[in-house]
């Protein structure tokens, strides 16, 4: 027979086990961790002439607490660009995460991608991308490293496949946007941040805001190569989507990967 006293006990029981429910989950304004150092669960690769959840050659690895990009399983590079996606879309939200260039770059890859990587943010979803395109329709925080003793070579930079962002508040025209960073070191740890709020975007490196810029649209007519022409409509205003790490032919490391939504 139920009592009070038990109904009271149990409704006691349910409350705790509830709010200890609640309290497990990400609250906005919480730094939560997207990489556990130990394994890629929650994350989802996508490369260029493979399918979806196809991490070819083990591309993207967990070892010694690092998100790790490696070509040491590869032939040839044959335009396999890849993007490691986590598992959930954000909206507004403020991205750490650490990053250096290591190793040797894989000379079948394109020149253009020696000690040049990035993370791309309001991407399509991994699922969505063809089996033969190159790059998510989405924008990206672009990270370089010096190539030349002496010579400038910016990070935190913007590129935009198949999207177009605001600056100074007209439409770029341009692909990339250089940012006012310092050039840094191969092997040199560096510290970035993203922080996208209500269509304003601002990229942070080593604690110094290097570049802002505003609402990013998927409006360009000359699509990359293998875009879904339908996908690429539905994202013609980008209000969220996917965060992704990328692989271009250099080896480069990733620790410290954490968001706060804001």
């Amino acid at each position: 027979m139920l009592t009070l006293k038990s109904f009271a006990a149990g409704t006691l029981a349910c409350t705790i086990t509830l709010l200890s429910a609640c309290s497990s989950q990400p609250q906005t304004g919480e730094w939560v961790d997207l990489f556990n150092g130990k394994n890629l669960n929650n994350w989802t690769a996508k490369i260029n002439h493979h399918e979806p959840g196809d991490n070819y050659a083990n591309t993207f690895r967990a070892e010694d607490g690092l998100l790790k990009v490696r070509y040491d399983q590869y032939e040839q590079f044959n335009e396999r660009f890849g993007h490691l996606f986590y598992d959930k879309e954000f909206t507004h939200f403020h991205l750490k995460f650490d990053y250096r260039f290591s190793g040797e770059f894989l000379e079948s890859a394109p020149s253009y991608a020696k000690r040049n990587s990035g993370v791309m943010f309001y991407s399509q979803s991994p699922e969505s991308i063809q089996t033969h395109q190159n790059w998510p329709i989405s924008v990206e925080m672009q990270l370089l490293a010096e190539l030349e003793p002496g010579k400038t070579r910016p990070t935190g930079n913007m590129c935009s496949p198949g999207t177009e962002v605001f600056y100074k508040g007209e439409l770029y025209q341009g692909h990339c946007l250089k940012s006012s960073s310092k050039t840094y070191q191969m092997n040199q740890w560096v510290s970035a941040e993203l922080i996208v709020n209500h269509g304003q975007v601002t990229q942070i490196i080593n604690g110094e805001v290097v570049l802002k810029y505003s609402q990013a649209y998927a409006t360009k007519d000359d699509l990359i190569a293998g875009e879904n022409p339908e996908i690429w409509q539905q994202m013609t205003v980008l209000t969220s989507g996917y965060i992704g790490f990328q692989s271009e032919g250099q080896p480069v490391e990733f620790k410290n990967i954490k968001i706060k939504e804001l």
